[in-house]
């Protein structure tokens, strides 16, 4: 192999790339790749659009041929990091190209502008991957001193793995009602300002790992709720509502929100048993067990005729103890390799 040339990134680079490197080994690397473009300072404001974001990449050439690329870009979802992705030819990996990238990589990072370097609590901001388990990927992160900050599994629930709770008592509970005037159970707008706050909060704890920015109930709607983010309905678990005058007085409101259920697919079909994406989730000031058995009872209701999909994170302990036990008898299974997000 010559001598390798490293130079900044082109418009075009790209198409030679893909070309050489063929198919992506996996999901991670598949939505990385979109990283890769010319260098970037990013916006002047605060939260800059993934569009504008700060970005340095870098080119790596034998004999003038584009073998491999590397990038590094702000998030502004998660300031606290920036990602880092690099990608090697396969006829070109173990000679040390990947392991140059990422070192030159860490040198553009000491040019980050001050907004970056505050986020990151001051100096250069520290860098994180996703790769998944036991990729080539995952070796050289590891090779690369980047241990795990988090591990998530797509997992596919079978209808009908958890038996159909019953909901409040009476008359209407086999039905999800509590009484005529207060369902516990309940189809919300995904523009829900109580949704909105409700599923960005628990996005926020559920990342303390890698603190998100301040998230405010549009920005929450926006990324999670909105047509733009696929979202296509939702049911939420209420608790019963109680009258501020008595057991004998109708209460006035709703019973507060203890977990929700947000769907981004089309109802499933019935042949051919499509799972439908789902994001599970629960009120944060809920207790441990409280939450655990609301997050059951919805799974149980959404996967009750047709199969969903969730994304479990092991943060997500509500959901974990829900679905961890269907993995260990098989009313549930794992979709492809954990991902693992990976950082220095």
């Amino acid at each position: 192999m010559a001598q390798l040339t490293y130079r900044p990134w082109r418009e075009g680079d790209d198409r030679t790339l893909l070309q050489l490197w063929g198919d992506a080994e996996g999901a991670s690397p598949a939505q990385f790749r979109g990283a890769f473009a010319p260098d970037s300072d990013g916006a002047d404001d605060a939260a800059p659009s993934p569009a504008a974001a700060w970005r340095r990449c870098i080119v790596a050439e034998d004999q003038g041929i584009p073998v491999a690329a590397g990038v590094v870009y702000e998030a502004a979802l998660h300031p606290a990091r920036l990602w880092v992705y690099v990608e090697v030819a396969r006829d070109h990996r173990r000679a040390g190209i990947g392991t140059e990238l990422l070192r030159r990589l860490r040198e553009r990072t000491a040019d980050v502008p001050a907004r970056i370097a505050a986020a990151a609590g001051g100096g250069v901001p520290r860098l994180r991957s996703k790769v998944e388990a036991g990729s080539a990927g995952a070796a050289f992160a590891e090779a690369s001193g980047f241990g795990l900050l988090q591990r998530s599994r797509e997992v596919v629930v079978r209808p009908g793995a958890l038996k159909l709770p019953v909901f409040g008592d009476g008359p209407a509970a086999e039905t999800g009602l509590g009484d005529d005037t207060s369902p516990l159970v309940e189809d919300l707008a995904t523009g829900s300002v109580e949704l909105s706050d409700a599923v960005g909060r628990y996005y926020a704890a559920v990342h303390e790992w890698d603190p998100p920015a301040a998230l405010s109930v549009g920005r929450a709607q926006q990324l999670f709720l909105s047509d733009a983010a696929g979202a296509h309905g939702a049911v939420v678990l209420r608790a019963p509502a109680v009258s501020a005058f008595g057991a004998g007085v109708a209460p006035s409101k709703k019973g507060r929100l203890r977990a929700f259920a947000v769907s981004y697919a089309g109802p499933a079909s019935a042949a051919a048993e499509q799972p439908s994406e789902v994001l599970l989730g629960h009120e944060v000031r809920l207790d441990r067990a409280d939450a655990q058995d609301a997050v059951r009872g919805l799974l149980a209701l959404v996967a009750y005729q047709h199969p969903v999909r969730l994304e479990v994170d092991d943060s997500m302990a509500a959901v974990r103890a829900a679905v961890d036990p269907l993995l260990e008898t098989g009313t549930a299974e794992q979709v492809g390799p954990e991902t693992l997000t990976v950082g220095d």
